[in-house]
């Protein structure tokens, strides 16, 4: 390999070795020990075939691989004949880096990947380098583009990279044990993912029409259950609230990811106070909703719903993430930013079983969410784990 050196035991060396590694580093290109897969293919000349594409959708979607007829790819694609790692070039803070050891039959990648194949590194380690922050500080550094969402690097960039790797047997060994953690990583996702789908399943069967369960219901418009609150907050009256945007709420979790001060906005918000539900009106097929705990100002694109006198508060933000609520949400005027239309919503009806039937309904899934709440603080545990041990393995 050209321009190869070995550590003489002064230069950086990992904050982290397994013991019995003890043989020094090697600096090089990623160029000098990988090579790209060049090879393309133009799916719409076989427009019956089937390939296995590797796209950023697929990679988005956790990483599944699409099956997709030729006719209906609309550009060339790159031909993975052999194991490799798929490196983004399209906006690189996102980290879309794929280790494929074992493409499937008619791979293809998009060419917005840089795919590198490798028979003198692991290519697990290589993986895990193309994750470090180092290396996509490198890469932002690298990136030109006429927006941040259209920013790209180019292959070269990438081939140019300088790395410090140990013997191949230790890659090999670092490699295993990041692996261990992201194994850890994709149970805890796949239980988060499973509670959730338990979480709707149950308020499908709690929250139908005329219930299963023998209780009795009463028929309300959806106007005789819930208001829209109609205070609104300006920054230049002093009073500075939490202000919460429609970003800032996790998407069906119903949890409130970070708040700013409402005074530095500088424009009139809505106000919601403890006990309403929001729920936010653009897009609502997105399924952005919360509960409130506490008085905070918040986007005009977001409803404080205040609960009547015929529901528990907690009892209306379950009623809100029904599929008979989104339905009558999705209702909605737009085509590119569809928003939901109140005059839609408050017609609508629901059955709506009595206060103590309500409490026990509220009960059962506020339990869900504390288990779906508690498995998360575990993954972004594992995920602290695993980005420390990134930064104390990789230089």
């Amino acid at each position: 390999m050209a321009n190869v050196s070995s550590s003489n035991g002064l230069e950086k060396r990992p904050k982290l070795r397994f013991p019995g590694f003890d043989e020094p580093l090697v600096k090089f290109e990623i160029g000098n020990a990988c090579e790209q897969l060049k090879e393309t293919i133009d799916p719409r000349t076989t427009p019956t075939k089937f390939y296995a594409e590797y796209s950023m959708p697929a990679f988005d979607n956790n990483r599944k691989v699409a099956r997709v007829q030729g006719k209906d790819m609309n550009s060339a694609r790159k031909i993975m004949s052999k194991p490799c790692v798929l490196i983004n070039k399209l906006n690189v803070r996102k980290k879309r880096i794929w280790l494929v050891e074992h493409p499937e039959k008619n791979a293809v990648s998009s060419t917005e990947f840089v795919p590198l194949t490798s028979t003198m590194m692991s290519l697990g380690y290589l993986n895990y380098v193309a994750l470090t922050d180092r290396f996509t500080n490198y890469m932002l550094n690298c990136s030109s583009g006429s927006s941040n969402s259209q920013k790209r690097v180019t292959p070269d960039d990438i081939m140019d990279y300088v790395i410090t790797v140990p013997s191949l047997l230790e890659q090999v060994r670092v490699a295993s044990f990041l692996e261990t953690i992201d194994s850890k990583i994709q149970a805890q996702q796949d239980l988060i993912e499973l509670l959730k789908k338990y979480k709707r399943g149950l308020i499908s069967d709690l929250f139908c029409e005329k219930s299963t369960q023998g209780w009795t219901t009463s028929r309300y418009y959806f106007s005789e259950i819930a208001q829209r609150r109609g205070e609104k907050y300006d920054p230049s009256s002093g009073i500075e609230y939490p202000c919460v945007e429609l970003e800032n709420i996790e998407q069906e979790t119903g949890k409130i990811l970070a708040t700013v001060p409402s005074i530095k906005q500088g424009s009139i918000k809505n106000i919601a106070k403890s006990g309403d539900t929001l729920f936010g009106k653009l897009r609502p097929y997105l399924r952005k909703y919360a509960f409130v705990q506490q008085t905070m100002a918040c986007s005009s694109e977001i409803w404080a719903l205040i609960p009547s006198d015929v529901v528990l508060p907690k009892f209306l933000f379950y009623l809100v993430q029904t599929d008979q609520f989104l339905r009558v949400a999705n209702i909605s005027s737009g085509t590119k930013m569809p928003r939901a239309e109140w005059s839609n919503i408050e017609k609508a009806e629901f059955y709506i079983p009595d206060l103590p039937v309500q409490r026990k309904v509220v009960m059962l899934l506020e339990g869900v969410d504390k288990k779906i709440s508690f498995a998360d603080s575990v993954l972004i545990f594992l995920n602290m784990i695993k980005a420390g041990m990134l930064q104390q393995l990789f230089i």
